[in-house]
């Protein structure tokens, strides 16, 4: 019988999606929400969520991109410095070794053999210890790129969705209650998965993210109409 285990793949693109969609379905929400408090036309609430939309798919997106940057700038000087100290400081980089090795119950003389072994190939040696010593896995050349777009186009789906309710009703207010009711849904159906596939929950996370979502827009609608019966 053959036995097959299942892990979960992908996690890069995933925490991408999860980022930008979690954001888009939020902060443009929250926006369309405060906004319905305090004007009298969907246009207004329409072009506001469309430029915040604008502006957080390409923060978000240049945010994911540096980070991705930042993932392969630390990793090659990490590797620099394990070569350089693979050329300079061989005993001491060999010790480390069989220090990584008795961590996992290897004997000593298991240890000076795997040790001596491994050094024979300084890039297999240097990848061993990037991984075991440092707790660093080589970064996808393209991470940066895929990371820009992959959260950048789901912070654009997830702040479409409750804004597509101002395109179909004649006041804010009207676009309001259906936006809600789209968002609600929406939330609810990304934590469940969200979480189903992370390993979560599935109920416990649709509830919290749903939660999260409708809090803030409802904090930012008593605000605006706060702010406008001060100021009117």
């Amino acid at each position: 019988m053959t036995h097959t285990e299942k892990h979960l793949k992908s996690s890069d693109f995933l925490t991408d999606i999860v980022i930008g969609m979690s954001d888009g379905l939020t902060v443009p929400f929250a926006l369309a929400a405060g906004l319905s408090g305090a004007v009298s036309s969907n246009t207004i609430v329409i072009t506001a969520g469309i430029a915040e939309i604008v502006a957080g798919c390409i923060a978000m997106g240049l945010g994911g991109y540096l980070a991705g940057k930042t993932e392969q700038e630390h990793y090659q000087s990490e590797l620099k410095r394990e070569y350089d100290e693979a050329d300079k400081e061989r005993g001491k980089e060999i010790a480390e070794v069989k220090q990584v090795f008795a961590e996992y119950g290897i004997d000593e003389a298991g240890q000076i053999l795997l040790a001596n072994q491994l050094a024979r190939d300084k890039t297999k040696w240097v990848n061993f210890m990037m991984k075991f010593e440092l707790g660093l896995e080589e970064p996808n050349p393209q991470r940066a790129r895929n990371s820009a777009l992959t959260i950048g186009l789901a912070y654009l789906v997830g702040g479409l969705l409750p804004l597509t309710a101002y395109f179909f009703t004649a006041t804010p207010k009207e676009g309001l209650i259906f936006s809600v009711i789209i968002t609600t849904i929406c939330l609810f159906i990304f934590g469940y998965f969200k979480s189903k596939i992370t390993g979560q929950p599935p109920l416990n996370g649709a509830i919290k993210v749903t939660a999260i979502g409708l809090i803030a827009a409802a904090a930012a609608y008593f605000v605006a109409v706060g702010f406008d019966k001060v100021f009117h």
